[in-house]
C-alpha cells in the first residue's frame, strides 16, 4: 500500500502574505492525499516594530497557526520552507528556527526527504530567486532532495513564470493574487507527489 505523504509547511510571515501562500501549498498537498502540518516559526521582532505596521500587528494578534518545532520536520517526508525576502535572503525568524535543526541533521533524520521553497518580495527584483536558493542551501546540507517548481504545468509556463518556487511581488502591501496562489497550490501537489514516491522507494529498498 502506498505511503501517505506527510508534508510540513514551515514558514515565517509578518503581515499574512506568506501564510496565505503556505495555505495554498498545504491545500495542494492535501488534494494529492497528503497529511499536512502548517507551522509558523516564532516572531522575533520587537513589539514597537510590529505595532508600527497595523497589518503586522493584526496578523500577530490573530495567532492562527501552531508554532513550528523540529518534531514537525522529523515527522515529515517532505517539507516546504517559506519566507519573505530580507535583502535577498530569508527572514531571520526562519533562519533562527533552521539553526535549531542540528540535532536532526547529525542523526541523518532530514536526509532523503523532499524539500521545496517559496517566497514574496515587495519589488519585482527584490530577491525572489536568491531567497529561494538561500533556503535551498539548507536542504543541501540536510541531504534532502531539492524539488523545484519547474514549468511542467501550463499555469507555470504562461502565468506565474518562476521555476524556482512559488513567489509573489507584493507591491504596496498587496495580498497574494490568484496567479501566485495557484502556483503555490501546484507546488504543494508536486511536493506531495514526489515525497510519496521517495517514501515508497525507501520503504521497498
Amino acid at each position: 500500500m502506498p505511503a501517505t505523504p506527510r508534508i510540513a509547511v514551515v514558514f515565517y510571515s509578518s503581515t499574512g502574505n506568506l501564510a496565505a501562500m503556505a495555505e495554498a501549498i498545504g491545500k495542494g498537498a492535501e488534494s494529492h492525499g497528503a497529511e499536512v502540518r502548517l507551522r509558523i516559526v516564532p516572531e522575533l521582532a520587537p513589539p514597537a516594530a510590529i505595532a508600527a505596521n497595523p497589518k503586522w500587528q493584526a496578523f500577530v494578534d490573530a495567532a492562527r497557526y501552531e508554532t513550528a518545532t523540529t518534531d514537525d520536520l522529523d515527522w515529515a517526508t517532505g517539507f516546504a520552507l517559506g519566507s519573505p525576502t530580507r535583502f535577498g535572503l530569508p527572514a531571520g525568524q526562519l533562519k533562527e528556527f533552521l539553526d535549531t535543526t542540528g540535532g536532526l541533521w547529525a542523526q541523518g533524520k532530514l536526509a532523503d526527504k523532499v524539500g521545496t521553497a517559496f517566497t514574496s518580495a515587495s519589488t519585482g527584483h527584490g530577491g525572489l530567486e536568491s531567497t529561494i536558493l538561500a533556503m535551498n542551501n539548507v536542504l543541501y546540507h540536510w541531504g534532502s532532495l531539492v524539488l523545484p517548481l519547474g514549468y511542467g504545468e501550463r499555469h507555470l509556463m504562461k502565468e506565474s513564470g518562476n521555476p524556482y518556487g512559488g513567489s509573489f511581488v507584493s507591491r504596496s502591501g498587496a495580498e497574494p493574487d490568484a496567479v501566485a496562489l495557484e502556483a503555490c497550490r501546484l507546488q504543494g501537489v508536486r511536493l506531495a507527489r514526489f515525497a510519496g514516491f521517495v517514501a515508497d522507494g525507501l520503504a521497498g529498498a
